[in-house]
């Protein structure tokens, strides 16, 4: 019998984390399903049972809820835990030829826990049979670490209950996932949702850096909803075409996007190498006929996602000595993110840079355990590198502890609107700390922490679970951060060749109106003695 357990991504920031264990049994004619995870005493409540009706479900204190048309079973549990307890019964008898679940729900330490029963009659078909029970797994999860504790000012039992209701009577496992993404949207929050299985496998792939498809990053616009082109990865088919960072897409294939976050449009675009994709996009900055709308074949091809990518740039000084900057790309900070970026200031160093110029530009960010290892490696000492704040209130400072950096030579950052999430909690550790300058434009503002817990079917529920600040406390949700010295947009509009270690791409990067600002910036930061 499967056990029905999240499996926490270790990526994932331990912010609010549910530490999770499982067992499984059977006791008589129900299979029992024990989810075992921590929670706060600021998080219990107390639920008034009410009456039962076809087709819903009740919530109770009692340890065991007795009704005639809903046989629920007692789970015992161990004395010692504070754990969340799921229970997951079936059992047949006649109701209108329905069969009941039933959830039981421990909540606290021992001395105040408090037994909660869900009982639900269960689909007869199969597939939503499984996705009721996801329902229950992913709206638990929710209850307890989303990071607005009035779950955007309503009722989250209540809505566990409507949600049931809507689902029992559906046939297929698309329709019934659809009224846990409706469920989720409730929330207002565009980046808590859930993927299925075949979407969280393509997820890791791209975070592990492999794919096939046409090398776009996108994501959903968290004022205006709409899937906006973050970056496209140079070479790629994406790129090719002429689609740029800021592009929105319209449609995949003939099919509007209303409604799709960034991971469900990915997986559209992604597929076999080989084969085709058609994406309408609109270009705002486009000037012409139809308003920036046009409709573009692209072909799916292996992607590599190398993250890093680097070069030393010969650079003269205004009192005539030449000296080496060293240039490192990031381009998303996957899981191997901070490891290269390890080898690729150990090689520079080899060689002698004087200085660094990190590029952020168009980095929508990643796992931001990938994002403070990568900070590490810049600073000295204890130095806080961001501040969350959970959905109590409560302010914890994530510190390094004894840091010791790879180099001490001056670094300036660049960023631009495309530089969200883990992108700005590097960005804000190394400015706040004064370890670097920022150049470009305003970041793009995603202040919030996501974790990603898999369920018992395979698909991925991701939660905020917290907010984050700058270690300067600058709040950059919806906000974003102000670089020191800006670009203009002229300025950005810089070669688009591909950034590799060989020779004959540091022309271009010469070329490149935002590198010759860094480059002034540093002679500056060289000629005071301001180097970090």
């Amino acid at each position: 019998m499967e056990a029905l357990c999240p499996k926490l991504d270790l990526n994932a920031p331990r912010i609010s984390s549910i530490p999770c264990k499982c067992s499984s049994t059977r006791l008589g004619s129900f299979d029992s399903y024990r989810f075992s995870c921590l929670i706060s005493k600021s998080r219990r409540r107390s639920f008034v049972p009410s009456p039962l009706k076809f087709g819903g479900f009740r919530i109770c204190s009692e340890k065991r809820c007795l009704d005639r048309d809903y046989e629920v079973v007692e789970v015992k549990r161990d004395e010692l835990d504070r754990s969340l307890i799921e229970s997951v019964g079936r059992s047949f008898f006649s109701f209108a030829a329905a069969v009941t679940a039933v959830i039981s729900v421990c909540c606290d330490s021992p001395a105040l826990a408090e037994s909660l029963t869900v009982a639900f009659p269960v689909s007869r078909a199969r597939e939503v049979n499984t996705v009721q029970r996801t329902l229950v797994e992913a709206w638990g999860l929710i209850r307890e670490s989303f990071v607005d504790p009035t779950f955007n000012h309503q009722d989250w039992d209540l809505k566990l209950q409507q949600t049931m209701v809507e689902m029992f009577p559906l046939r297929s496992a698309d329709a019934a996932y659809s009224k846990i993404r409706g469920m989720l949207s409730t929330l207002g929050d565009p980046f808590t949702r859930i993927i299925s299985p075949k979407e969280y496998q393509s997820f890791r792939i791209g975070s592990d850096g492999n794919l096939q498809g046409v090398g776009l990053f996108i994501n959903a616009d968290p004022r205006s909803g709409s899937l906006v082109v973050m970056s496209c990865i140079e070479g790629s088919p994406a790129a090719r075409a002429g689609i740029h960072e800021g592009d929105e897409l319209i449609e995949i294939d003939g099919e509007k996007l209303d409604g799709f976050d960034g991971e469900a449009a990915a997986q559209k675009l992604r597929g076999t190498a080989g084969t085709t994709v058609t994406v309408k996009v609109h270009s705002g900055k486009a000037l012409g006929s139809d308003s920036g709308f046009r409709e573009v074949k692209l072909p799916r091809e292996f992607i590599k996602l190398s993250p890093i990518s680097f070069a030393v740039i010969p650079h003269r000084t205004p009192d005539g000595h030449l000296t080496k900057t060293g240039y490192v790309k990031l381009l998303a900070f996957s899981q191997t993110a901070a490891a290269e970026m390890e080898s690729a200031i150990q090689e520079m160093e080899d060689q002698g840079v004087q200085s660094y110029i990190l590029d952020l530009r168009n980095n929508p960010g990643g796992l931001v355990k990938a994002g403070l290892d990568v900070a590490q490696m810049w600073l000295d000492g204890d130095e806080i590198l961001v501040n969350t704040i959970d959905r109590d209130g409560n302010m914890l400072p994530i510190n390094m502890v004894n840091g010791h950096a790879l180099t001490h030579d001056p670094l300036v950052v660049l960023v631009n609107e495309g530089s969200a999430s883990a992108s700005e909690i590097l960005a804000g550790a190394l400015h706040d700390n004064g370890r670097a300058i920022l150049i470009g434009h305003k970041t793009f503002g995603k202040g919030k922490i996501q974790s990603v817990t898999e369920l018992h079917d395979g698909s991925a529920l991701f939660i905020t679970v917290a907010k984050y600040l700058s270690p300067a406390l600058h709040d950059i949700d919806q906000v974003g951060i102000m670089p020191d010295v800006q670009c203009t947009t002229d300025m950005l509009a810089a070669p688009k060749e591909t950034l590799l270690k060989e020779k004959g791409t540091i022309s271009s990067l010469e070329a490149d109106s935002c590198i010759m600002i860094a480059e002034h910036e540093l002679d500056i930061q060289e000629s005071t003695g301001s180097a970090s």
